[in-house]
């Protein structure tokens, strides 16, 4: 099987830079959690003197980001490890503090177009979807070993599919026959069982159970928090977090979270003092969140649905 050469094109590259690095903050130590194939990496460390740190998952982007890298030397430090353990990387760095983080959260192009990791059914590959390669659980696993009842949940939650009850029920009696184990196999099947007036529509019948069984199989939501709360935590004064995502689950979770961090005391209001002793640590700097310009669509079309966040340490 043919594996593609890395390739990514960093949603919004400008507006992160432009929302990222403050002036005076040029020299600092960035963060790019969600590394890939190092397109917002490679812009902090032209248009800078900053140090970076990239953190990512997948092995083989890693091996992208040292590559296309290669030139800043020692600059740079890459890890293996999820976003969510943002603050274990920096203590075994022994780095106590940051100037700024970007998490890309989702999947990448590169994931999406290489066959062999199955996170696409454009062509048949085996049922993976992990950005870890050393997990565990993988596509196939869900599909074939997971109850009726487990199917429904997840897709219908990660995938907001209408028809998670109907496509749960047909993976179900269609492995007690055989396993499906192929990325075009379970999308054929979703297909097949969806109702008339959805088979047609803009997006393929099976993107939904495809987003969710990806979601399921890598956590992806259960990290962004964690992720988030350990940027923060690692911020300077004054230093900025940015966050892209891709689906309304993984912003409402980003939103919610900085709304959280930005509000002060959340005793309810008759009572006479403050108990909670909570603490406002951020400030949001994007009351609404950046979506990329036409043109930046028009050229790469899957960026059509991310949306930037950005938020400054107090």
């Amino acid at each position: 099987m043919m594996i593609p050469e890395y390739t990514h094109e960093p949603v919004m590259r400008e507006e992160v830079l432009a929302w990222l690095v403050k002036d005076g903050n040029e020299n600092g130590v960035y963060v790019d959690g969600t590394i890939g194939g190092a397109g917002h990496a490679s812009a902090i460390l032209e248009r800078t003197k900053a140090n970076l740190i990239g953190i990512d998952c997948d092995k083989e982007a890693l091996a992208a980001a040292e590559k296309r890298l290669t030139a800043f030397g020692s600059r740079k430090v890459l890890i293996q490890a999820n976003f969510s353990d943002l603050s274990l990387v920096l203590k075994e760095l022994r780095i106590e503090k940051v100037d700024g983080v970007i998490l890309d959260l989702g999947v990448s192009s590169y994931q999406l177009d290489a066959a062999h990791r199955g996170f696409s059914f454009s062509r048949p590959a085996p049922l993976d979807m992990r950005m870890d390669q050393t997990m565990k659980v993988r596509a196939y696993d869900i599909v074939n070993h997971f109850t009726q009842q487990e199917l429904e949940k997840i897709i219908r939650s990660y995938g907001e599919e209408k028809m998670a009850a109907r496509i749960a029920k047909a993976i179900l009696r269609t492995r007690q026959i055989s396993p499906i184990e192929t990325t075009t196999a379970l999308a054929d099947l979703v297909a097949c069982v969806m109702p008339e007036n959805m088979k047609h529509q803009k997006i393929h019948p099976a993107t939904r159970t495809f987003q969710a069984l990806r979601i399921a199989v890598n956590r992806e939501l259960d990290c962004i928090i964690p992720g988030i709360q350990g940027a923060v935590d690692a911020l300077n004064v004054g230093g900025r977090l940015a966050v892209i995502s891709f689906h309304s689950l993984e912003d409402r979770l980003v939103k919610n979270a900085f709304r959280d961090l930005a509000s002060a005391c959340t005793c309810p209001k008759d009572f006479p003092f403050c108990v909670c002793r909570k603490k406002t640590v951020l400030n949001i700097l994007t009351r609404k969140a950046v979506t990329p310009s036409c043109e930046e669509t028009q050229r790469n079309p899957r960026a059509r649905s991310a949306k930037l966040r950005v938020a400054e340490r107090k």
